[in-house]
């Protein structure tokens, strides 16, 4: 293979966990253990997406770069900024911890967890995903997981970036970064624009004549999306071992929206959420002290309805190194939840610690965190990994943890007497050289669901409900400048009373093909297979499974700093819905153009 060309495919090899031991190194993480550590180092079930990536496959959207993997789902009603939903071995979005940087992007007045469709990919070092429970690491909102997401940092000197793309739809993104880097400090600005006059979000529901026609056959009215997005990252080294950085991040968006039932030209949602960090750390020899302050308000109006809400959260941690490899840590942080517009408010103080132990090819990870929150019962909550490496592409690990999720204050200003529901997961997983299978088992006792009966409210359900099955994951050169990377996941999501869950697909194939054979040029195709999934639980209501859907991409490097690109989503132009009543997209065209220094 040329040398050019097992450089980028070894970028992409390290795009997930799914690489042999000497790759593993490269990469760093730190949202398994709030420490920044090798991801060979980590027991926990961890997959990291990176910037490389994102950028060779173009993906738009923080919600298809996710859906990519295994074990990951995505639900939406419609096209370009409409409501998504996540699910992560069938734990949906209300149960998964979203991370901007560390900090919090789940909404407390919101229903549904993060507002996930409205992060578009730009700026994105990495995202790390950890599944299984976390709340031993990051407390309520992490029984199904956790998502970091990790903005980029500039270039030693002055660097920047700009790219144009346009394409179907009337879709246009412009994207530019600015940065400097010296000795003691850093400052880097970015600006993220898309607008698109888009698709009507609403199509006809299965059984229903038209079901089959998209909108623009049957005379619906387009849900446009516009969403500008900026931020600011600084950093200065005070002394050798002193850093202060600071953050700021801002999200304004708004989109045409339509109802479950028809379309509909009057509502729109306007969204405007930011967020702030200031984050001191000292180090010196074997450990290190970190102070953070961060804050995260949300401010979204729906026809007439608005939420405001508000995340005030201060952290101290505490890491030592001993012996020669291993670590503690420990810390506390407080938590101040607050929905605005309904003066509803609760607060959350907690102790929590972390060690990890590696004996030669053993690693053996502990955690445990106390949690005292005024409205509901203390909680304590942990959890264990192991790994062992029986040589440099051979490994077994297992991970076992319990968890809680809080009644968001948008639940509980429906139904003020619910109380956390609880979770204990638990995984195992072998690696062979690219190949990687996993059983993932999670119990979710006193789940939050809502009923409409006799109106609509939220209970906690009485029983247990059990989501488990299988994840396949390969990632492997199979010819000379030929990448093929493929994952299955094998879901048995099941009520209280072994029902089926809504929306969970029994199925879920991902594949990718990246052929870099031709000096200068990649050329990409992706696609999934979906199996059976109904809308409704027991399955009930319609099928939104059983389809195939494919993507090409195309990359020319006319000179280092100078790139074009072109991709086509949905290729065959495959009808299909996620959510009966609500479209996906038709065959789309993109072109675009990136200009770096």
């Amino acid at each position: 293979m040329k040398k050019t060309n097992l450089s980028i495919t070894t970028a992409l090899l390290l795009a997930t966990n799914l690489y042999s031991s000497q790759d593993l190194g490269t990469i760093n993480i730190s949202s398994a253990t709030k420490s920044e550590q090798s991801i060979k180092d980590t027991t926990s079930n961890v997959e990291v997406i990176t910037s490389y990536e994102l950028e060779e496959k173009h993906i738009a959207t923080v919600s298809e770069a996710l859906n990519s993997l295994s074990g990951i789902s995505i639900t939406s009603n419609g096209g370009l900024g409409q409501l998504d939903s996540l699910f992560i071995r069938g734990v949906d979005s209300k149960r998964v911890l979203i991370l901007i940087d560390g900090i919090r992007y789940n909404e407390p007045a919101g229903l549904s967890g993060a507002p996930l469709a409205q992060l578009m990919v730009s700026d994105i070092e990495k995202i790390e995903i950890v599944k299984g429970a976390q709340s031993g690491i990051w407390g309520a909102d992490a029984s199904g997981g956790v998502i970091n997401i990790i903005s980029k940092k500039p270039k030693e000197g002055l660097s920047g970036d700009v790219l144009l793309e346009g394409g179907s739809f009337n879709t246009k993104k412009i994207t530019t970064t600015l940065g400097a880097k010296k000795d003691n400090y850093f400052i880097k600005l970015n600006a993220n624009k898309i607008s698109t006059d888009g698709f009507s979000a609403f199509e006809a529901k299965e059984g229903t004549a038209d079901y089959g026609k998209r909108g623009d056959e049957l005379g619906f009215e387009k849900d446009g999306y516009e969403n500008t997005t900026y931020s600011v990252q600084g950093g200065v080294n005070i002394t050798s071992n002193d850093t202060l950085k600071m953050l700021y991040k801002n999200i304004d968006a708004q989109y045409d929206y339509d109802s479950s039932t028809a379309d509909d030209s009057t509502k729109v949602s306007y969204i405007n959420h930011y967020f702030k960090n200031i984050d001191y750390t000292h180090k010196k020899d074997d450990y290190s002290v970190n102070l953070k302050a961060s804050q995260s308000k949300f401010n979204r109006t729906q026809d007439t309805f608005n939420a405001q809400s508000l995340v005030n959260e201060f952290a101290i941690q505490s890491k030592i190194s001993y012996r020669k490899e291993d670590t503690l840590l420990v810390g506390l942080s407080k938590q101040n939840f607050e929905d605005i517009v309904n003066n509803r408010k609760y607060q959350t103080d907690a102790l929590f610690v972390s060690n990890l132990n590696k004996f030669d090819k053993f690693i053996f990870s502990q955690a445990l965190r106390y949690d005292n929150n005024n409205m509901f019962d203390e909680k304590v909550t942990g959890k264990l990994g192991l790994k062992y490496n029986f040589n440099q592409e051979l490994y077994i690990s297992s991970n076992y943890g319990t968890a809680y999720n809080a009644p968001t204050l948008g639940n509980l200003s429906y139904t003020s007497t619910l109380k956390p529901e609880s979770t204990i997961s638990y995984d195992v997983s072998v690696g062979y050289s690219g190949l990687k299978v996993t059983y993932f088992e999670n119990k979710i006792e006193d789940m939050i669901n809502y009923t409409f009966v006799p109106s609509f409210h939220y209970i906690n359900e009485d029983g247990t409900s059990t989501l488990k099955g299988f994840e396949i994951d390969y990632k492997k050169d199979i010819m000379q400048d030929i990448l093929l990377s493929i994952n299955y996941t094998n879901l048995n999501a099941k009520d209280k009373d072994g029902k089926d869950l809504a929306r969970r697909a029994k199925e879920d194939f991902k594949f990718g093909i990246d052929y870099y054979g031709v000096d200068k040029l990649h050329i990409g195709l992706n696609g999934q297979y979906v199996g059976e999934r109904y809308d409704k639980a027991n399955k009930q209501g319609a099928q939104t499974g059983k389809y195939t859907i494919a993507n090409f991409v195309a990359n020319y490097d006319i000179k280092k700093d100078l790139k074009v690109y072109t991709k086509v989503d949905n290729i065959t132009d495959k009808y299909y819905q996620t959510v009966d009543g609500y479209a996906t997209t038709p065959r789309a065209y993109y072109a675009g153009i990136k200009y770096s220094f």
